[in-house]
């Protein structure tokens, strides 16, 4: 990005001391990925590292800040896309390779392979980038050997389609007539968090049940209780409510059928689908 680079050296000089440019580049040096998905903390990773490798070891000031500032944004949960190329000045037998490869992998992305793979994905789009900026330079060839080969084998690694999955499920249960979380639940949704997290989900579905005893209008209520206390819960651990969708079956669902007025605790549960 020769112009944008120019300018930015100029706005470097004067801002270096003290302002923006090394305000962006310290802070992306020490962020960390609060929440969000795992694609986004595994991309934080990828822009950090750039950063520090253009500010401390080439001196590239403006550089270190673009890829600062898309660390930051990663880290605040924002989408953060490979770069447009049209901002850079790639040599012009370079441009269809590169503008290629930068389609393919929006293609992938906008897939599910941030999902499904968010580290490999992560690491094809910080690469993808490294390439772009060391092409652009076009004088440095086993950086730029080295950025193009590290990108076109995470994107190999975007490609595999594992067999089709059903949605992972998990089962919390409660106490008789009762909707708050008990120890042994909590640690299950502590497994739905982390498993959510791992693999990028932000959306569930949560059913609510309950068994045979006590009147059926009653027993709706409190299924519908139980599957909102997951739902409370979830949203302490960081998730949005508006993609939590909560339900309830009273006791017209039972997991193990009973004749009515029969305590059961396998039927006193809160069924979770991770989406």
């Amino acid at each position: 990005m020769s112009r944008m680079k120019l300018l930015s050296a100029f706005a470097a000089l004067g801002l270096l001391a003290g302002c923006v440019t090394g305000y962006n580049i310290d802070a992306a040096k020490e962020v960390e990925a609060s929440g969000g998905s795992a694609f986004n903390a595994a991309l934080v990773e990828e822009y950090r590292d750039l950063t520090v490798f253009e500010a401390d070891e080439m001196y590239d000031w403006p550089d270190a800040d673009l890829f600062a500032r898309k660390a930051l944004a990663a880290a605040n949960g924002e989408t953060v896309l490979p770069e447009e190329l049209e901002n850079w000045d790639l040599p012009v037998d370079k441009v269809d390779e590169i503008a290629g490869y930068r389609a393919e992998l929006i293609s992938l992305l906008d897939g599910n392979a941030r999902t499904r793979v968010p580290e490999d994905a992560a690491r094809a789009q910080g690469r993808f980038d490294c390439w772009v900026e060391q092409q652009e330079e076009n004088h440095q060839l086993d950086d730029i050997a080295a950025c193009r080969e590290e990108f076109l084998a995470a994107l190999e690694k975007l490609k595999v389609t594992p067999a089709p999955m059903g949605p992972e499920r998990f089962t919390v249960y409660f106490d008789f007539d009762r909707s708050n979380i008990r120890p042994d639940a909590q640690a299950v949704l502590e497994d739905v968090v982390s498993a959510a997290q791992r693999e990028g989900v932000t959306e569930f579905s949560l059913t609510g049940h309950a068994d045979r005893a006590g009147p059926p209008d009653y027993n709706l209520r409190l299924s519908i209780r139980r599957a909102e206390s997951v739902r409370d819960y979830l949203v302490s651990r960081g998730f949005l409510p508006q993609n939590i969708s909560v339900a309830g079956r009273g006791e017209s669902e039972p997991a193990v059928p009973t004749v009515d007025g029969v305590r059961e605790q396998a039927n006193r549960r809160v069924e979770i689908i991770m989406q």
